[in-house]
């Protein structure tokens, strides 16, 4: 006489899955990426910067209290540049746009609760040292829970970096109520043109995604060539 052969467990059964309730700013975070997806008409650019000067450069002032990360010099381009190019620093709203006064740019931090983002307030006109103890403080803030809504409220553009975590490349999701939002990659050994010859170069990807209502791929690429541009010029750090 033959065994009876029993179907596997459907999947989901009890004390087979868990439900994870979401915190409320993970389940907000939810909402605002499904509402971007939904609503903005996303286009993507890519490019990658040389950053062996500007490295070089750093280097030489490590030992001090601030060292500036590769983040924070980013945050510092990008701000630079959006002065250049207002319209990456907008709203669309009821077809037109609302061109902000103010640079805030959001900082995405990995924490256990999801990213968070912080602003940096007037980073177009902050040195190079504030940012740095800025970003450091509110990381840190965001990180131990301590962070408040108002310290991640205004932000006008925003950047993420998974480069930290290894990443070379990723397509971001733009944040409602901004046009663009900058990703920066990890920075790595690769062959470069310099001088006629092919040398090795500490370079990283940089990619951008807009918001088409506002930005066609022209007024994207240029911005985005700018923050190349601040990138792989050492005098950024004085």
């Amino acid at each position: 006489m033959s065994e009876e052969v029993k179907a596997p467990p459907a999947a989901g059964n009890k004390g087979e899955s868990e439900f994870v309730e979401y915190t409320r700013a993970r389940q907000s975070m939810s909402r605002r990426i499904a509402e971007s997806k939904a609503t903005i008409p996303h286009i993507y650019l890519q490019v990658e910067a040389d950053l062996t000067a500007l490295l070089g450069r750093r280097e030489k002032l490590r030992g001090g209290d601030e060292v500036p990360t590769v983040n924070d010099l980013v945050i510092k381009t990008a701000a630079l540049a959006l002065r250049n190019h207002p319209r990456v620093n907008s709203t669309y709203r009821d077809g037109g746009i609302e061109l902000h006064s103010r640079i805030n740019v959001g900082v995405a931090v990995d924490t256990e609760d999801g990213s968070l983002t912080p602003v940096v307030t007037d980073a177009d006109r902050k040195p190079l040292e504030e940012i740095t103890s800025e970003v450091r403080n509110l990381s840190a803030r965001a990180r131990s829970g301590e962070i408040t809504p108002p310290e991640q409220a205004g932000a006008t553009f925003a950047i993420s970096n998974l480069g930290m975590l290894g990443i070379t490349s990723s397509e971001p999701v733009v944040n409602p109520g901004q046009a663009a939002k900058l990703a920066v990659g990890a920075v790595t050994s690769r062959p470069v043109a310099r001088g006629g010859e092919v040398a090795v170069g500490e370079v990283m990807t940089l990619d951008l995604s807009c918001d088409h209502r506002v930005l066609h791929g022209g007024e994207a690429a240029r911005f985005l060539n700018e923050v190349k541009a601040n990138l792989e010029d050492p005098g950024l750090l004085g």
